[in-house]
């Protein structure tokens, strides 16, 4: 009931995010009906399944070939969906700021609409200040058209008698012809032409001075918010993304240990978490990790867990390349919580093939100290939980011990086991910020060093990514752990 609460809600989070994305990305930036809102509505209900799609065919036995077909386009678009609208966020603080701007250089007010110059004031037909269609207010009378007296246009009733008796002798064409010519010749029509045509002139002056209206404004200011969220936000999952695939970088500490004697001094770890090869990350992302630990040259290589993303059938080649791994004192191993999700047991038995040497809740000793590992809290649901009685119990508490345990949430069960180090890893320092936020809520350490009492802990981010092949503020690591003796 709880998990389907949950769900619920997660499902009604990613609608309506998914629903602010669309509105602020298409429907405020394209006209209804075009080819792109069709495109952008389309895109809004399909990239989401895919997340979903990606998310859980694994989970449900899909065939590996399907798992990687929706694995990149579904979780790409989650790391995507974070940075567009954290991007959007931002600029909903800029967007008001450039209406303002935009509307001050038009001289208006946001939301004041169109903005015309009024024409200057013409006399109307009695004289009065307006704009009916009389003559100019500010034109000299010397210089004003005048209307032509109506005996000048019409004859008188003695003329127009005379006129049709002298035209009852002509022919009807001449007749015609008289008059065409008359009218044409005729000065005292012009001036009304000239009012005819003058008030149909007026309004294509006034649209002339017609400033951008509000709606246009606010179109212009949305594309560019819109266009600038998301080239930062694409160009932050770009960046994240490279980051993975080019390979983890290695980091180096030292790490003091009182009991640790003269002889173990410089004793090198490896420590290398979290590779989760999967549908993404698979035999090139294994390789380039084993070139990286091998050119360390360490003493001995920690692999403290997370290390698949599925079956030992669909992923055991892509793990073959860790059987190169090169170290004086051996490679170890212990699980993550995917391993429980993956087939625990078929991994511990084939890593075993591989070299590398798995630690069920065992320890063995390593030339000055002991070194333990515990199995992650996940196997509890199955049975095989962290036993720390059974790794630690039993061991000569005047040596120094290393632990390797995934999470770091046991620190404090190392602490009362006497235990001098931890290394863990589980936590991938966030991986996208900001969720090293929600990862400092769950875990006591998300990245390096800290101490503990008497017990240091060491939190890796990992070597690969889950989800997301995208690390923003949390680039992976493989590091280089220099056990030193106080003694020395």
């Amino acid at each position: 009931m709880v998990f389907a609460l949950v769900g619920l809600v997660v499902l009604a989070l990613l609608g309506a995010v998914h629903r602010y994305l669309w509105r602020r990305f298409v429907g405020d930036t394209t006209a209804p009906g075009s080819p792109l809102r069709r495109a952008g509505t389309v895109a809004a209900f399909v990239l989401p399944l895919l997340s979903i799609g990606a998310m859980t065919s694994g989970r449900v036995g899909a065939p590996f070939w399907l798992q990687q077909v929706l694995a990149w386009p579904g979780f790409m678009w989650l790391a995507c969906l974070l940075y567009l609208t954290l991007a959007l966020l931002v600029g909903e603080v800029v967007r008001p700021v450039l209406l303002r701007v935009l509307a001050r250089r038009d001289g208006t007010t946001p939301g004041a609409g169109a903005r015309t110059v009024p024409e200057p004031a013409t006399a109307g037909p009695a004289g009065e200040s307006g704009t009916g269609t009389g003559t100019p207010a500010d034109v000299p009378d010397g210089t004003r058209p005048t209307r032509p007296r109506t005996e000048e246009l019409v004859p008188s009733h003695s003329a127009g008698a005379s006129a049709r008796s002298e035209a009852a002798g002509r022919t009807a064409p001449e007749s015609v012809t008289e008059l065409a010519t008359q009218s044409v010749a005729e000065p005292a029509t012009e001036p009304e032409r000239e009012r005819e045509t003058e008030p149909a002139a007026r309004p294509l002056a006034t649209s002339a001075t017609t400033l951008a209206p509000g709606p246009s404004r606010r179109l212009f200011v949305s594309r560019v918010v819109g266009g600038a969220a998301a080239a930062a936000g694409l160009a932050t999952v770009g960046y994240g993304t490279y980051g993975v695939l080019r390979g983890p970088s290695v980091r180096r500490i030292t790490v003091p240990l009182a009991k640790l004697p003269r002889a173990a001094h410089g004793f090198r770890i490896a420590v290398v978490s979290d590779i989760h090869i999967g549908p993404i990350l698979g035999r090139a992302h294994t390789r380039r990790i084993v070139d990286t630990i091998n050119a360390t040259s360490p003493d001995l290589v920690a692999v403290v867990g997370d290390l698949v993303d599925g079956s030992v059938a669909d992923l055991g080649s892509a793990a073959e390349p860790l059987s190169a791994l090169r170290a004086r004192h051996g490679s170890f191993f212990v699980t993550g919580n995917h391993e429980y999700f993956s087939g625990a047991g078929q991994w511990v038995d084939h890593v075993r093939e591989l070299g590398l040497h798995p630690l069920e809740n065992a320890r063995v000793e390593i030339e000055g100290f002991d070194l333990a590992g515990v199995n992650d809290i996940a196997g509890e649901t199955e049975g095989q939980g962290p036993d720390f009685g059974r790794a630690l119990g039993d061991r000569d508490r005047g040596r120094a011990a290393v632990l390797l345990a995934h999470q770091p949430v046991v620190i404090h069960d190392a602490v009362e086991h006497g235990v001098d180090l931890q290394l863990s890893g589980h936590t991938h320092g966030g991986q996208l910020w900001p969720g090293n936020l929600l990862a400092e809520l769950a875990n006591p350490t998300v990245a390096g060093l800290e101490r503990y009492g008497d017990t240091q802990l060491f939190v890796s981010r990992g070597a690969g990514a889950w989800g997301p092949p995208v690390r923003v503020g949390a680039p992976s690591d493989i590091t280089v752990v220099e056990l030193a003796s106080r003694q020395a």
